[in-house]
């Protein structure tokens, strides 16, 4: 049996959506992030040295661990829905699927966690005499680089889902669950706001699914899954 390491408020909410979606059964291993730090608890180094989630096991494949969420989809995908497979690798959409689970982690992420941290800074408990330079370090980062990246990226999606109900295709694919994670935290953040129209409507139609809600109710506390105005 698969086991799902799950951690709140995490990339592994979008595996427990693909296990909802594949049908596949399955058992929640939960874990909490610190209160104070928002880091995940040590436990999870018990199940690999970098303590990071998701993570899965598989009983029936020596309790083997599998981490990173791409490689992760790919492994379910395989074993339990073969019929989601692109059959011609050298396809449009094969090229497609593979571009947008690489991009969602090695482009978009970046500069998301970049403001992230930035934006911190900006509020951190510090010394009255540091704040104003490190707030003007900052902003200087933000507007110069982190700002237009993120824009730049947003835009790219945004109309990349033009006139468009799903990344590849016609139908739900990997690279709608390896993607949501990112798109999720930029609606409800406030990213992708009323300027990306096409990210928000596809983020409710993510939302809508049985499968997604059923994963929701499993999964714990997820920030994400609401929209903001």
């Amino acid at each position: 049996m698969i086991t799902l390491h799950h951690l709140n408020n995490s990339r592994s909410q979008r595996i427990l959506w693909l296990l909802e979606e594949l049908g596949v059964e399955y058992q929640i291993q939960h874990y909490s992030r610190n209160l104070e730090t928002q880091l995940a608890p040590d436990e999870l180094k018990k199940i690999h040295p970098l303590g990071k989630s998701p993570l899965i096991t598989d009983s029936e494949n020596d309790d083997k661990v599998i981490a990173e969420s791409a490689v992760i989809i790919d492994y379910l995908i395989e074993r339990f829905a073969p019929n989601w497979q692109i059959e011609d690798s050298k396809s449009d959409d094969a090229i497609q699927m593979s571009y947008w689970m690489h991009y969602a982690e090695g482009s978009l992420m970046p500069p998301l966690l970049l403001r992230l941290i930035f934006e911190k800074i900006k509020s951190a408990p510090m010394p009255f005499f540091v704040k104003p330079i490190a707030k003007g370090i900052a902003n200087k980062v933000l507007s110069s680089f982190v700002t237009p990246n993120v824009k730049a990226n947003m835009n790219f999606v945004e109309q990349s889902l033009d006139n468009k109900e799903w990344l590849v295709g016609d139908a739900l694919s990997a690279a709608d669950i390896q993607m949501s994670f990112p798109l999720e935290a930029c609606v409800a953040r406030g990213i992708a706001g009323d300027n990306c129209p096409n990210i928000r409507a596809y983020i409710e139609r993510i939302h809508a699914r049985p499968a997604y809600q059923q994963a929701l109710s499993k999964g714990g506390k997820y920030d994400y899954a609401s929209l903001k105005n």
